[in-house]
């Protein structure tokens, strides 16, 4: 992205007149804003887009106004520029030839030892050495920038770097070019928009170096390599690896401390898409934007035209309904859901009993034979009271309101430690663990309120750092995961799955706290947090496996695998339970089609394909305009002949009383196949034909209709079901949700 200074050619001189004259009135504010330019519209005499727009910003700025300042020309993800201009040279800007559109610069919003064993990927069978480990797979991810000098980024058993990588190691504060390797083959950073609308701030970490910590996490969480011993303060112990640790990463630094900006994403993208990567991760997305003005949308287009996959978060606004963002047809959306595995503090009552609480208490520490109380004075946990009263004790804590505020009340207070007594999720799910003390369901309570009142002389011991695995039930959604339908796109059923993102342990930039100890803020190379953030580059690591192993698959044909194949079902075999909701069985608005199973997605038997055409023609009949959809294509070359809003999407999603759909599925088996469709009990009427598929060769298609006829008009909540084509074999289930809302 080099901006040419060249003079403009004479030639041009009355055509930037033209379009100075309307600027004699002045604006004192400037704000940034992103334009997007119809490029086949740049006239000949310019050298490249970006000494176009350069010219255009120039003629905007007659001597009584502010010049206006370029800050990014992109184009791969958009064409078009970001800029800081009044609102008199905006109006100006829109009259000049190529003009489509243009909208404020926005603010984004950001959204494992374990995790790969719960996957079940292993080294003797399925996706991990079919792939060789996602060898040589590039992955480029948009976050907070990565901590080269963690062991998860070191290069041992890879390979030399493969030749069509295009990108580069960018040197900044405290980032030397020498800190990429064959692991980390690229760094690059982008906050012209962050310094654009914040004039005169001052950049403190000026370079790719992370300084949040997210960045590190999700990278390592996609690629990271083998790191023996890691933890977190003694919990989830073992040996991390990303989900594809053969892969490549490259990282784009987006997000700062001093702000979050849609242009410097878009800017992130856009080189990313230059530089060659395979896969896109993004773990942050824009709330409430129609897709012709979302960058994550607009950006994704241009890279799912070239072939590269791009898997997004859904959001952390759950549980509530239509919560979701990028829900934005052509990427993934991913949701997030808990492992089989839980962090504790077991706590043992003098008479003996053992009841298992929930902690991560990050120190070291047995509370050993302490005095217990519980009574109606101290139970609310307030801290005049403990200081007062319940020094050198385990005060028991009942749910009489937030529990967050009475752990930080016990970590302020001089009391030994504190049991727990509380339902609330959010704490288990994520957040700080500030104080000695376990979190105990009030189900599991019983046994210890009894003790403590019919005791002589109650005591307990708390000990910490334990972790348990093989818990059940899991996977489980979690309640933060934001849910369907899409605000941006209802018509296509989101999220598509959902993968772990519930305490995933990862490595961390050691800067940033991982931890608080009372009042003391602590430092770790692996953290284990939360969010649709940790879900979302668990996918984005099964995505990169299957490209190594299917390299001529389209994002959509790899998407397809991945939804067709996940599991409904925990690993009690029963329904996926909503943690949002009071743990119901969980709907597709909140899972998608279930959760992935990378070694299933291999090998998926039948796959939804769809090519930019469709993606296309789904736009042209959403009734955008026609600068809308260009916003989007970035082109004229397609056409609105053959409007549809029936895509080749592996889901099915409607609020009318009766629709049809059309789907077309590709034989990706072996050779030839025979298939029978087989439905859930649902409380609406569906009809599927034909039923049966019959396949004579591989990569043969075959096309068939569902038929959805809502039975009772009046009926309430979210109806689901499923459609799975089942092959004759039994070795192949490809299912797909329906949802009625």
């Amino acid at each position: 992205m080099k901006a040419s200074m060249a003079t403009p050619h004479i030639i041009l001189y009355a055509w930037l007149v033209l379009f100075t004259l309307p600027l004699l009135t002045t604006s004192v504010k400037s704000s940034t804003y992103i334009i997007h330019m119809d490029k086949s519209t740049m006239p000949k005499t310019f050298t490249s887009h970006t000494h176009w727009y350069s010219t255009i910003l120039k003629s905007l700025s007659p001597s009584t106004t502010t010049t206006p300042q370029l800050l990014y020309a992109y184009d791969n993800a958009i064409h078009g520029f970001s800029a800081v201009l009044s609102s008199a040279q905006l109006e100006a800007l829109k009259q000049t030839p190529g003009f489509i559109s243009a909208y404020p610069d926005m603010n984004v919003k950001v959204d494992t030892t374990h995790t790969t064993d719960f996957l079940s990927l292993n080294s003797n069978y399925g996706l991990w050495p079919a792939s060789n480990y996602g060898k040589d797979v590039i992955v480029g991810v948009i976050d907070t920038g990565v901590w080269p000098e963690s062991d998860s980024f070191k290069d041992y058993g890879m390979t030399e770097i493969p030749t069509r990588w295009k990108g580069e190691c960018e040197p900044g504060v405290q980032f030397k070019s020498s800190m990429c390797n064959r692991k980390l083959i690229g760094a690059r950073f982008f906050n012209k928009g962050v310094i654009a609308g914040n004039p005169g701030i001052n950049i403190t970490m000026n370079s790719t170096m992370d300084t949040e910590g997210h960045g590190t996490h999700t990278s390592s969480t996609i690629g990271g390599n083998y790191v023996k011993g890691a933890s977190f303060f003694g919990y989830a112990k073992g040996t991390a690896r990303g989900v594809a640790p053969s892969a490549r990463l490259a990282m784009y630094k987006v997000l700062w401390d001093e702000g979050r900006y849609a242009s410097d994403v878009l800017a992130g993208i856009d080189q990313a898409i230059e530089d060659g990567v395979d896969v896109i991760s993004i773990s942050m997305g824009f709330d409430e934007v129609p897709l012709y003005e979302d960058p994550i949308a607009i950006a994704s287009f241009a890279a799912m035209e070239k072939g590269f996959f791009l898997s997004s978060s859904a959001g952390n606004q759950g549980p509530d309904m239509g919560s979701l963002h990028n829900g934005i047809p052509w990427v993934l959306t991913v949701g997030a859901s808990s492992v089989d595995r839980a962090f504790a503090g077991t706590v043992t009552l003098g008479n003996g009993v053992a009841v298992v609480g929930w902690s991560l208490y990050p120190a070291k520490g047995l509370l050993l034979d302490l005095p217990l109380v519980y009574n109606e004075t101290l139970k609310a946990c307030n801290l005049t009271l403990l200081e007062l009263q319940a020094k050198e004790m385990i005060v028991v804590c009942e749910d009489v309101g937030d529990l967050e505020d009475q752990m930080f009340q016990v970590s302020e207070s001089k009391i030994s430690g504190a049991i727990f007594i509380s339902n609330d999720s959010s704490v288990i799910e994520g957040g700080d663990f500030p104080c000695p003390g376990a979190i105990i369901n009030p189900k599991d309570a019983m046994p210890v309120i009894t003790y403590v009142k019919t005791a002589l002389n109650p005591k307990a011991s708390i000990k910490f750092q334990q972790t348990i695995l093989g818990t059940k039930p899991a996977p489980a959604i979690a309640s933060y995961t934001s849910r369907g339908p899409s605000p941006s796109y209802p018509g296509i059923l989101k999220p598509d799955l959902v993968a772990p993102g519930t305490r995933v342990l990862a490595a961390w930039a050691p800067k940033v706290p991982a931890a608080i100890l009372g009042s003391i803020f602590l430092s770790s190379d692996f953290n284990i947090i939360s969010g649709t953030s940790m879900a979302c580059p668990h996918a984005a690591g099964v995505a990169a496996l299957l490209k190594g192993v299917h390299p001529d698959w389209s994002p959509a044909a790899i998407r397809s695998a991945m939804m067709t194949t996940a599991s409904e079902l925990d690993n009690t075999l029963r329904p996926i339970q909503d943690v949002g909701y009071n743990f119901q069985s969980a709907t597709p608005l909140a899972m998608g089609a279930g959760h992935v199973h990378p070694n299933k997605a291999l090998d998926p038997g039948l796959i939804y394909d769809a090519g930019v055409q469709d993606y296309v023609s789904l736009l042209c009949a959403a009734n955008y305009t026609d600068k809308q959809i260009l916003a989007i294509t970035r082109s004229y070359g397609y056409n609105c002949s053959n409007p549809s809003l029936d895509m080749n999407y592996p889901s099915f999603i409607t609020n009318s009383t009766v629709q049809q759909f059309q789907r077309t599925v590709t034989n990706v088996g072996d050779g030839a196949a025979s298939y029978r469709a087989r439905l859930t009990a649902m409380k609406f009427n569906v009809s599927v034909a034909p039923d049966t598929l019959i396949f004579r060769e591989k990569l043969e298609k075959q096309s068939f209709k569902v038929s959805i006829t809502k039975t009772q008009e009046g009926q309430e909540g979210v109806l689901y079901g499923s459609l799975t084509w089942v092959d004759d074999v039994g070795k192949h289930a490809v299912r797909s949700p329906i949802v009625v809302v």
